[in-house]
């Protein structure tokens, strides 16, 4: 594995620690060069579905996209990071119990705001009221007032 500080191509594991439901390895690695450490994370490679999008477009499905999209509307919330991996690995483990080889944008967006429903509501409501498109407030009180039961 690279440096991603110098470049070296030579590091070693000082660490290794498997998740709490054994779904990925963390490990802590430091360069023999620069002696700095950074983090890995190794995953199963999986087929997740394709996304298709509103006009038609079908994308691949990017875990960043998504960390990006949920970081967004958990900004400055008291999320932590743990938490926001555990919600995507639900996410992407539904995914793939669902068996398809494409899914609605529509139907992930839905998956994501169920996750950050139960990890904030306030980030909840700023996702579902950017991705839902409100056009006037009414239709922001009843999703505040869904939240409030």
């Amino acid at each position: 594995m690279k440096c991603p500080f110098c470049g070296h191509s030579e590091t070693q594991v000082a660490e290794t620690r498997v998740s709490e439901d054994g779904d990925f390895i963390r490990r802590r690695r430091q360069c023999g060069a620069c002696d700095k450490r950074f983090t890995t994370y190794e995953r199963p490679d999986v087929n997740l579905p394709a996304i298709v999008k509103k006009d038609g477009r079908r994308i691949e499905y990017e875990r960043a996209k998504l960390l990006a999209s949920m970081n967004l509307a958990l900004r400055k919330r008291p999320v932590s990071i743990e938490q926001v991996d555990s919600a995507i690995e639900r996410i992407e483990e539904k995914l793939l119990n669902l068996g398809l080889r494409e899914i609605p944008s529509a139907r992930l967006g839905e998956l994501v705001m169920r996750e950050l429903k139960k990890l904030d509501k306030v980030a909840y409501v700023r996702f579902a009221s950017v991705y839902r498109s409100f056009e006037d407030i009414d239709e922001f009180k009843t999703l505040v007032d869904e939240v409030r039961r």
